[in-house]
Parts: C-alpha cells; structure tokens; sequence
C-alpha cells in the first residue's frame, strides 16, 4: 500500500473529529433560547438607537456574550443583576454574593469583547 492509501483512513478520522468538535461548538453557542437573544437585542437597540445598524451591532453583541459565557452563567448573571437593585436584605445578599459577583463579572468581560468587537 502507497503512502496516499495509508493516510486515507488518518484524515478521514480527522475530518470526522473536526466535523464532530465544530457541531459541538455550534450546539454550545447556541445553546441561548431565542427569547433570550431577542430580549437582549431589545434592550441593547433601546440603549444605543434604534436604527438597522443598531440591530446589527446588538446580534453581533449577544452572539459574541453567547460565544463566551454559557446560558446558565448568563441566566445567573442577570439574575444577580435584577435582584441586586431590590432594596434590603434580599438585594445585599446579591450584592455580596461571591458566586453572584463572579457570574456578572463573567458577564461583563463578555460584553466588553463584544463592544469591542461589533460597535
């Protein structure tokens, strides 16, 4: 057997691999329901114009967010970012929360490569 017929098999493995981490890829960057991602578009256009380069910036925005930090950790972000305006105990236990503080921090840096990347 030549040399072509022995790597045959060796980069059609490979290409199965590849195929099968870019799936996985794929199926983790989206793994944010589309109400999530609209919602954020929404409030992202409400935040920088309403205009269809708006729309384009902020979808840009929440697939870089999506492509970073995983939908559980975004949920608790945003979690810890609603609850932490209540007034009283209830919104100091957000704000002094360890892994609360953690997840926005995530969720900050996220949206700071987004930033950079889109607007």
């Amino acid at each position: 057997m030549n040399l072509a017929g022995q790597l045959r098999p060796i980069v059609a493995a490979l290409a199965v691999w590849a195929a099968t981490a870019l799936a996985a890829q794929a199926e983790q960057a989206n793994d944010y329901p589309t109400s999530a991602r609209a919602e954020y578009v929404y409030g992202c256009m409400k935040a920088n114009g309403e205009s269809r380069q708006a729309i384009e910036q902020c979808s840009c925005s929440i697939d870089v967010v999506a492509s970073i930090v995983s939908y559980e950790r975004y949920v608790t972000a945003e979690t810890a970012l609603s609850m932490s305006q209540v007034r009283g105990n209830l919104g100091v236990q957000f704000r002094t929360s360890e892994q609360a503080n953690s997840a926005v921090n995530d969720l900050r840096r996220a949206q700071a490569e987004a930033e950079v990347r889109c607007f």
